[in-house]
């Protein structure tokens, strides 16, 4: 029953009913009604005429008198008097007397909703009979607007029609209501002025064969009631809208909870649609019954609020977008697969052992398949995981992880238990057409008093120093808590800080020393953990890099960093800016293709972006590396050897590397002003780089003194805290569009 409750369809639904039950769902129909009857409008009916008295409601008996005398004179069909009390004076007395059945007053209910005696000032029968008397009523929504009127009412023991179906000539049981027809529109309909009647100009025959109601003006906010798509309006107007609904046949009304049903079951019949394309036209379909359906109904007839099916259906939406939302973080994107944060997000069995597999190679094996393949190699290991162990999920993470949990067994069994795990790998993996040969070490981790994100950690942690140390098993040791809880938080806490803005990027500006402005500004990344607070960008690179993260993070800072190109260049002059690519990314086959998507998606110009690769990095496949670079320098990118003249291989990094920028290493260049033989080595570093036709960047220009001594040597950019420190993007950007004004100075350092 439980998990039944938990269905998105039944939880949307009992939403939907509840807020139909409590009128919750109100204000929807009141924006739906006031939307769909501003199209579609048509005059009012010509039959009836409206008689304003210009005197308002302070006419006196004798001038309403006179007007009565005046539409008499024109032989209507019948008068309604329509005013808010009736007096006995001689000479109304004798008017109303004198037209006899051709007059009838109309007696209004004082308040919206309420029908009883208390809320109604009869005329009494002195002045006018029972026959000749007609009410006026109607029921409203929680904002004031009519949305139905009585029939009838029933009053003392006596019944009577109301103003409506009096002149429509339809009758109906005490009780009765009926909602007006508001694609009326109340300004169409025929008014005459008393003053223009009774001077006689331009009114003969106006009124002559018509239903005349002569009528009080009412301003008053508590006299007047909502009209769709036409706000407050005098109720006569609702009574005009009322006649025409009941001369072409009462409207039927549906319950609110019918649209509810039928939504119900239309989702419930497309859930067991199994194409996936017919089931979102499908859900199209409901969509439009649901939103325009009521509007088309309405115009044969047919009154359905549609708010409580709406909210059902958004409850729905919603439910099913968090639930994907939710599977997509819970899920690796290629094999469908579980990932660690379904592990460390639930609470772990208790005596059950947590086991990490990592397979050996695996980026090797991912860069020989297609990428379609991909998600079917995690699923084949998964599958084999599954036969030897018996387990029900096995969890996948980045860089060949896998993961699950097994009941404790006495240790030597359980060893022998992942010995025999590791002889069903002995077998070569099929994908596709492709064959592997697989190697497969294990973490155990069988401390349970720890949580869950701590043991998932220190299992990776103990697999990942499996696979160094060539063993087949490796037990977790309870003094490597520390640094193993560090690694985990890395395949956890790296994506939420992405997601939260725990990591973000700082940029450093640089100064172009030839047009004498910033040009231009290096991405930083930063990290405040919320526990461990600021983190270095070396300490955790490192970890990232070791964990398999990288990507993901390198990925990420390259679609933070094209947004803020865009917007540093929508400010003024061309703005270059760089970030760092990881030794550990720089060679892998995987590289151009992922750049080159997040290119094609957003669509930037890559030559305002400079990747810097560190001449330190030490690169497991230097050819393919090159050929990386080479790659990424014809997509646009221009590439810089960052750190230069610290490595091993500098002139070789020279020779090979398609670069267009040296950026001099900080040790250089803070030493120049004082150092003779530093600043002969950065000069001629500059001199070799402008050889090459190569930029020149130098970091770490802290002072005045190596800022101007740099200008001298030829230099083309600094960088340093003498010219900006490392910055928020919003704090940079504000201060660039300052300087990027017309009419100011140019950028000035700081």
């Amino acid at each position: 029953m439980r998990a039944y409750l938990k269905q998105p369809l039944v939880i949307s639904t009992l939403v939907a009913m509840f807020c139909g039950l409590i009128t919750l769902a109100q204000p929807l129909d009141q924006g739906y009604w006031n939307t769909r009857y501003r199209f579609g409008q048509k005059p009012a009916p010509q039959s009836v005429v409206l008689v304003t008295m210009d005197a308002g409601v302070n006419a006196s008996d004798r001038e309403v008198a006179r007007v009565l005398n005046a539409v008499a004179a024109q032989h209507p069909q019948h008068i309604y008097l329509d005013r808010k009390t009736y007096t006995a004076s001689p000479e109304l007395q004798g008017t109303i007397d004198r037209l006899g059945p051709k007059l009838s007053l109309v007696a209004r209910f004082a308040k919206l909703d309420r029908f009883d005696e208390g809320s109604i000032a009869l005329p009494p029968e002195r002045v006018v009979p029972q026959s000749r008397l007609v009410v006026s009523g109607f029921v409203s929504n929680f904002l004031g607007y009519g949305v139905s009127s009585v029939v009838e009412a029933q009053l003392g023991g006596k019944t009577y029609p109301s103003l409506a179906a009096a002149i429509a000539n339809r009758s109906g049981g005490p009780g009765d209501t009926v909602r007006p027809d508001f694609t009326v529109d109340p300004q169409t309909v025929r008014m005459v002025s008393s003053d223009v009647l009774l001077s006689g100009a331009g009114s003969q025959g106006a009124l002559t064969g018509r239903t005349v109601i002569v009528k009080e003006p009412r301003s008053g906010f508590s006299d007047l009631v909502g009209y769709f798509a036409h706000r407050r309006v005098d109720p006569v107007f609702l009574d005009i809208a009322l006649i025409e609904a009941l001369r072409e046949g009462p409207p039927i009304d549906i319950d609110w909870f019918v649209p509810i049903v039928l939504c119900t079951v239309m989702i419930f019949m497309t859930q067991q649609v199994r194409s996936r394309r017919l089931r979102r036209m499908a859900y199209a379909v409901i969509a439009f019954n649901i939103l325009i359906g009521p509007a088309l109904l309405d115009q044969v007839g047919v009154v359905s609020n549609p708010a409580a099916a709406i909210v059902e259906l958004a409850s729905f939406a919603g439910i099913r977008v968090w639930t994907k939302w939710r599977q997509a973080v819970l899920q690796t994107s290629r094999s469908g697969l579980p990932n660690f944060l379904t592990l460390t997000q639930t609470p772990l069995p208790p005596q059950h052992d947590v086991i990490v597999a990592v397979i050996g190679r695996y980026e090797e094996f991912l860069a020989t398949l297609p990428a379609d393949l991909h998600g079917e190699c995690a699923r084949q290991i998964a599958r084999r995981f599954a036969v030897g162990c018996g387990a029900r999920d096995i969890c996948h993470g980045e860089g060949g992880l896998f993961a699950w949990i097994e009941p404790t067994r006495p240790l030597d069994q359980q060893i022998e238990n992942l010995e025999g795990l590791r002889a069903l790998f002995a077998a070569p993996l099929l994908v596709g057409q492709h064959v592997f040969d697989t190697n497969v070490h294990f973490g155990l981790e069988r401390n349970h008093e720890f949580d869950g994100l701590t043991r998932v950690n220190t299992a990776v942690a103990s697999a990942t120093e499996a696979l160094k140390r060539g063993r087949t098993v490796e037990l977790f040791e309870a003094q490597r808590l520390a640094n193993a809880a560090w690694e985990l938080s890395l395949l956890t806490r790296i994506d939420e800080g992405m997601r939260n803005g725990d990591i973000w990027l700082a940029y450093q500006p640089q100064w172009d020393y030839r047009e004498g402005r910033i040009s231009g500004a290096e991405a930083l990344i930063r990290w405040n953990d919320p526990v461990r607070g600021p983190i270095r960008p070396d300490e955790f690179i490192l970890q990232a890099e070791q964990a398999g993260r990288i990507d993901a993070l390198t990925y990420w800072v390259l679609d933070q960093v094209i947004t803020a190109t865009e917007r540093f260049n929508a400010l003024g002059p061309t703005f270059q800016v760089s970030i760092n690519l990881s030794a550990q990314l720089v060679d892998k086959p995987s590289l151009i293709s992922s750049v080159a998507e997040i290119v094609r998606r957003r669509g930037i110009d890559c030559r305002l972006l400079t990747v810097e690769v560190t001449e330190t990095a030490g690169m497991c496949n230097r050819p393919a590396a090159i050929r990386n670079l080479q790659a990424l320098r014809s997509m646009g990118f221009r590439l810089s050897i960052d750190d230069f003249g610290t490595g091993e291989a500098s002139l070789s990094y020279l020779a090979e590397l398609p670069s267009d920028e040296l950026k001099l290493d900080r040790r250089f260049v803070s030493k120049i002003v004082h150092h003779e033989r530093e600043r002969h080595i950065v000069a001629s570093t500059i001199n070799l780089a402008h050889a090459l036709r190569q930029i020149v960047v130098a970091e770490g220009v802290e002072d005045l003194s190596t800022f101007e001594l740099l200008r001298q040597l030829g230099c083309d950019v600094g960088q340093g805290y003498h010219i900006a420190k490392p910055e928020p993007l919003e704090l940079l950007l504000s201060r660039y569009a300052t300087m990027a004004e017309p009419g100011t100075a140019r950028a000035q350092k700081r």
